[in-house]
């Protein structure tokens, strides 16, 4: 538990001011976050990380992030863009080396949109609506927190006992309530919009949203076999665990042109 609270208060204080200062120094962060998150995934398939489709992935979701102060250089599409190029080099690898297979390449263009466009939506968000991303982290927070109180404390009914055992209905209820309240009172010193209530329906999705994100990233490390999804973190696991709920939510708002 030392441990866990010692990791805990370090990464809010780089995050905060990353946040604060904004700018290069977010894209950049942003984006070493989305090579680590990439790698751990590459990790649980135990590809080497010197291995070139390991590299050329790591270096796609890089430039995801980066591209965002690339316009000129990347022009229009530039998600497209980079996976589609990507994409390509690697299916060309994989005609030369046959031990990478279609599967793999799948996988990892795969993780490569899902964890770059996250991250991007992040920087994006930043840029353009500081105030909604405060909203949306502690949405996030509220939610995990309330759940993990709330659920060990009256929980009985498993949520997805197959993908994880320990969440239960009662736990993930109690977190969406909690994120409510949060969000309610927020709103009323920092109003989004005009549409006061359509941000708080919003808010209410992206609760149960990252709660999906959360037992989606379970699914992928019990289908890899493995408990956390990296070690960077002491006592909390790897970025992907960290990011879970937070990768999903930023590429819902991505879909719904919030970012």
């Amino acid at each position: 538990m030392f441990t866990r609270v010692i990791t805990a208060l370090i990464a809010v204080a780089l995050f905060i001011p990353l946040i604060w200062i904004g700018s290069w120094p977010l894209v950049i962060g942003m984006a070493i976050l989305a090579v680590i998150g990439l790698s751990e995934f590459l990790h649980m398939k135990k590809m080497k990380m010197s291995s070139p489709p390991a590299v050329l992935s790591l270096i796609g979701v890089a430039l995801m992030v980066l591209s965002i102060y690339f316009p000129i250089l990347f022009a229009v599409e530039v998600f497209s863009r980079i996976i589609i190029l990507t994409m390509v080099l690697l299916f060309l690898y994989s005609l030369a080396f046959q031990e990478t297979t279609t599967k793999d390449i799948s996988e990892m263009i795969l993780m490569m949109i899902y964890i770059g466009i996250g991250f991007y939506a992040f920087v994006s968000l930043r840029l353009t609506n500081v105030s909604l991303l405060v909203l949306i982290l502690l949405v996030i927070w509220a939610t995990d927190s309330g759940a993990y109180l709330i659920g060990r404390k009256i929980g009985r009914t498993k949520l997805a006992p197959a993908i994880s055992p320990n969440k239960t209905v009662e736990g993930a209820l109690g977190g969406t309530v909690l994120a409510s309240v949060l969000v309610f009172i927020f709103l009323q010193y920092f109003p989004q919009s005009e549409h006061v209530f359509a941000t708080f329906l919003l808010m209410v999705v992206i609760s149960i949203t990252g709660q999906v994100g959360d037992l989606l990233e379970s699914k992928i490390k019990r289908e890899y076999h493995t408990k956390d999804s990296g070690t960077i973190l002491p006592g909390h696991g790897g970025i992907l665990d960290r990011f879970d709920s937070l990768l999903l939510v930023l590429n819902v708002l991505f879909i719904l042109g919030v970012v």
